[in-house]
């Protein structure tokens, strides 16, 4: 069984989304298309999800190191951010559950 949600986001954007908008973050697998991380979700919290955005970063190159074989750029590492909406009136406690 592969891992699908990795680990929550916590950041001063993602939490306001959370209180405003029942909005969660989470870093997930690359692989994983939307329909696995609602199931995903939706077993791990016991929430009934609604809506998942997701996005891809990383995967360029950008960090240069100069070197004695000349300059070197290095690939980024790429990950998966998943957005997920869940219904009115439930939420996830981030803080207890991981």
């Amino acid at each position: 069984m592969k891992v699908i949600i990795k680990k929550p986001i916590i950041s001063e954007k993602a939490t306001a989304a959370g209180e405003k908008f029942n909005r969660f973050t989470f870093s997930v697998d690359k692989k994983a298309n939307k329909i696995e991380i609602k199931e995903a979700v939706e077993r791990l919290y016991s929430v009934k999800v609604t809506d998942v955005r997701t996005m891809t970063y990383g995967g360029g190159k950008s960090s240069v190191k100069h070197t004695n074989r000349g300059v070197v750029e290095q690939p980024n590492n790429p990950w998966k951010k998943a957005v997920v909406t869940v219904a009115d009136g439930e939420t996830i406690d981030l803080f207890t559950n991981f």
